[in-house]
C-alpha cells in the first residue's frame, strides 16, 4: 500500500520543495519507508514464531507438528494406502464404495511449505544453532 503512495508524494515534493538535495533526501526516505515497514513486520512475525515454537504447551507449540502429521497421513493414504486397499479389495473380489481422496494440490502446497521450513530447521540443527 505504501508503494502506491510513493509516486504521488514524490510529485508533491517537487511542487513544494525547491532545494534539490533536500528533495532527494526526502524522496529516498519515503522510498525506503515501505521496505522498512515490511522488514519490521517480518521480524515481528519471526519473534512470534520463535515464541510459539519454544512454548511447552501442546496447544501453542503443537499445531505445526499436527499439520505435519496430518499432511503425512493424508499423503500416505493418497499414494500408498488407497491404491493398496483398492488392489487388495479388487483381488479378493470385493465391491467397495468410492473411497475418499484429497485435494492434493492444496495438500502439496502446505506440505512443501512445511518441508521447506523443515529443511531450514535441519540446517539450523546441523550448524548447532538450534536445540
Amino acid at each position: 500500500m505504501l508503494q502506491n503512495l510513493i509516486g504521488p508524494v514524490a510529485d508533491i515534493l517537487d511542487k513544494f520543495i525547491e532545494d534539490k538535495d533536500q528533495k532527494a533526501r526526502l524522496s529516498h526516505e519515503i522510498a525506503t519507508m515501505a521496505q522498512r515497514h515490511a522488514q519490521e513486520q517480518v521480524l515481528a512475525q519471526l519473534e512470534v514464531n520463535k515464541q510459539e515454537a519454544s512454548h511447552r504447551n501442546l496447544w501453542v507449540a503443537g499445531w505445526r507438528p499436527f499439520v505435519g502429521w496430518t499432511c503425512g497421513v493424508a499423503m500416505a493414504w493418497h499414494f500408498i494406502l488407497l491404491p493398496v486397499t483398492l488392489f487388495i479389495a479388487s483381488f479378493a473380489g470385493f465391491e467397495i464404495p468410492q473411497l475418499p481422496s484429497f485435494d492434493m494440490d492444496s495438500l502439496m502446497t502446505v506440505l512443501l511449505g512445511m518441508l521447506g521450513l523443515g529443511g531450514l530447521r535441519t540446517f539450523e540443527k546441523s550448524k548447532g544453532l538450534a536445540r
